[in-house]
Parts: structure tokens; sequence; C-alpha cells
């Protein structure tokens, strides 16, 4: 491990110091999250080391963006892709959905907020499989919860997992995939609001929640549009947790082009 964070923080450090370069000598249009980073660094900076994010700084930005963001979402899909093929008949109620607003042209940003069918699904795979399978919170100051009461400092481990599948909460179905649930929206799809989590919630909400689901949406209203899929006879189904929550045996998915 120690070895692969030497390798990540090399290529990131030299990546940092290459942009970094053509954003002095004005050779690159910083369009994307590492020239915005940097180009909004500087400015505050002023030449001034002490003031702005050090490239170490930067390098633990970038680690978070990649695995917080790319990896989180990149899961979502895989595990949508994977009910999807499970249940073929919401997939094509998706795709009837994505093609009645989209035809074979690329999604428009106001169009992609009005797909109720798609935005069911992608809340029903977050229900069963979070990316992210618990979330720790560590009370401030004394406090009571539940009719207990904490004191400060104490760590609070919250189970997503467990919560998105528990029957006195989702309904006897709980264990089941069934987006219709999510029908009237979040707060009439559970008897307990706070309840569906997947991004956390309160102030320390996930900041990238509607980003990612805009980016889960637009991935696969691409595949809905292009290709019906099924899964592979060798797929086995064996849920696995390394900080998030992957098919062990990978997810080895057959596509038809339409």
């Amino acid at each position: 491990m120690r070895e692969i964070d030497r390798e990540i923080r090399k290529i990131l450090r030299e990546i940092i110091g290459k942009r970094e370069k053509a954003i002095k000598n004005g050779e690159t249009d910083n369009d994307d999250l590492l020239g915005l980073l940097l180009e909004s660094n500087m400015r505050q900076s002023n030449g001034n080391a002490k003031l702005g994010l050090s490239t170490e700084d930067v390098i633990e930005e970038c680690k978070l963006f990649y695995f917080a963001g790319m990896e989180t979402t990149s899961v979502l899909l895989t595990w949508t892709l994977i009910l999807l093929s499970m249940h073929p008949e919401w997939q094509e109620r998706a795709r009837e959905e994505v093609l009645s607003h989209f035809g074979r042209a690329k999604p428009d940003f106001d169009s992609l907020s009005r797909l109720k069918t798609v935005t069911m699904i992608l809340y029903e795979v977050l229900r069963l499989y979070p990316p992210a399978t618990f979330l720790n919170r560590r009370t401030y100051k004394d406090m009571e919860l539940g009719g207990i009461k904490y004191p400060a400092g104490v760590n609070l481990l919250l189970p997503l997992l467990f919560i998105h599948h528990d029957p006195d909460i989702w309904g006897k179905d709980a264990s089941e995939f069934n987006p219709a649930r999510f029908a009237d929206g979040i707060s009439n799809a559970t008897k307990h609001q706070g309840a569906f989590f997947p991004f956390g919630g309160g102030p320390r909400i996930c900041i990238g929640q509607n980003f990612a689901l805009l980016e889960a949406k637009m991935a696969l209203c691409a595949i809905l549009q292009r290709f019906s899929f099924e899964l592979s006879p060798s797929y086995t189904h064996a849920p696995y947790t390394v900080i998030t929550l992957h098919p062990q045996h990978g997810a080895p998915i057959r596509l038809k082009k339409l």
C-alpha cells in the first residue's frame, strides 16, 4: 500500500507540475477540475505559499475527487446495469422513457431532471447497494439521541446497508428491487424520512450529490439509447465491501446494439 501511495503521489505531482507550468505560460484553458483548482489557488496565494494550498494539499484533493467521486459513481452504474439486467421489465421502461424524451440525441440538462423512471431506478439501486455501506459521525458536545445521552467525543457508526434493508422501515419487500416505491418521491417511500441517506445527511451531506446523480443519469441514458443488456451466465452475485460496495467477481454483462 505504501508503494502504491508513493506511485500515485509521484504521478499526480508530475501532472500538477506540468499544469502549473502551462498556466503560468498561458498554454491551457483550465476548463477541468485540476485547472480550476490550480488557477484559483494561484490567484488566492498571489505568490505567497502560506496563503494557498501546498502541492501535497492539491494531491490530496485530486485523490479525494477520484475516489469519492469517480469510484462511487462507477459503482452505482455497475449495480444499476446488474439490476436492470436482472429485471428487464424495468430496463425496458427506462429505455422507453429515455427515447421518448431524447430519441437518439444527446440528453440535455433540463430534460434529465424530468426522467421519473430513471430517477426511481437510481434511488432503488442506491437503497439496495449504496456505494458507502456505513457513515461515521462524532458528537461535538453532550447530547441526547433517541432517549440516550451521549457525552462529547463519542463516535457513532451509521450502518447504511442495514437501515436500507430494514423491513420495519421499508416493508416486507425491503430486500427486493422495486423502484416503484419511489414513485411519489423519497419522503413517501419509507415510514421514516431520514432512513434513506446514500449521500449522508444534514450539514455534512455529500457536496457532490446532485452532480453524481446527473452524471449517472447522463451515462445511463447514453447506454439505454444504444444497447440492451443482460447478465452473462458466468455472473456470480456476491456484494463485497472494499471501501465501496463492489460485485466481488465483477459484472460480466452482454450488450446488444440496438
